[in-house]
């Protein structure tokens, strides 16, 4: 059975300040979503699945339709809305920050049944972190609580127009994942990379630094685990109008109470996406240069 590449799409670009999903930045008018399913039909993944939101869902699928990848991949969609909770709760009327990454993987427990890789819709990962996962991916099925990670390195992974968010990843000798921190206000200052902490204060973080990108490998039995303990976390925050359920919330307490292994699987890849609206231009040379260099096609689909 082929692997299926979950794609987080239901985020609207707040910072970015349009729906960045859609916005065509290959020589083709391709998405950096096009990129990312080329990558993934190109090792060997069956099927995508797209988690999106009711209010762009026309927008969305006017775009990405089964015929514009040329029948090389089968899609699906399934939906992310706030008040989507466990029997038993329901949605603060104060609350309009989505639940968080997590949740929005929770979605495709009904359509997915496979061991599958979750990808952000805005970045652009590579050709070799598609490889990578999908043989992973293919060596764990039909096995339980047996996951991985891309991770990439911290100075291949900013912006150069505002801070970034990123998951700090701590391995074992073995490779296997022991933490994963959310750091925030990442960026490149004084010749250093710095973030913020808890305490507002900003700390160092070394050049070769392991961070996750979002780009992780599960089998299905994750489905079930975020169930059951998102129903924790929605008893200890649902009256905190901010709190998010993070991939990587879900993650350090499979790792933590022993329950689950996950592989870092690291990559040199250069990092790049649309964080920001500056960040366009960069992202469309960045591609224009590998479309130079014969990696992807002028034209993706045709």
């Amino acid at each position: 059975m082929k692997p299926t590449l979950l794609v987080l799409a239901a985020g609207m670009g707040s910072r970015y300040g349009s729906l960045k999903q859609m916005d065509g930045v290959g020589p083709s008018g391709e998405a950096i979503i096009d990129y990312s399913i080329y990558d993934a039909v190109r090792a060997g993944f069956g099927r995508v699945v797209f988690v999106i939101r009711h209010a762009f869902e026309k927008e969305f699928k006017e775009i990405f339709t089964p015929e514009r990848f040329g029948g090389k991949i089968a899609i699906d969609f399934v939906y992310q809305e706030l008040d989507y909770l466990p029997a038993g709760f329901t949605l603060p009327a104060d609350r309009v920050k989505p639940w968080g990454t997590n949740h929005a993987v929770m979605m495709a427990a009904g359509a997915v049944k496979e061991p599958f890789a979750v990808i952000n819709a805005d970045d652009f990962y590579g050709r070799e972190a598609y490889a990578t996962i999908g043989d992973f991916l293919r060596s764990v099925e039909g096995k339980k609580d047996s996951y991985c990670m891309v991770g990439y390195r911290i100075e291949n992974t900013l912006s150069d127009f505002g801070t970034v968010s990123r998951g700090v990843c701590g391995a074992d000798a073995k490779g296997n994942l022991v933490s994963m921190v959310e750091r925030t206000g990442i960026e490149r200052k004084g010749g250093k990379i710095v973030f913020v902490d808890e305490n507002g204060k900003e700390q160092a973080l070394p050049d070769g630094t392991l961070v996750s990108m979002n780009m992780f490998g599960f089998t299905p039995d994750y489905f079930a685990h975020s169930e059951a303990y998102f129903k924790t976390f929605l008893k200890d925050n649902m009256n905190n109008p901010k709190a998010e359920f993070y991939i990587p919330t879900m993650v350090n307490k499979l790792v933590g109470d022993g329950v689950s292994t996950l592989k870092v699987l690291s990559t040199p890849a250069q990092w790049f996406g649309v964080t920001y609206k500056e960040d366009r231009p960069e992202t469309v040379a960045r591609i224009r240069a590998l479309v130079d260099k014969g990696e992807y096609p002028m034209s993706l689909w045709k």
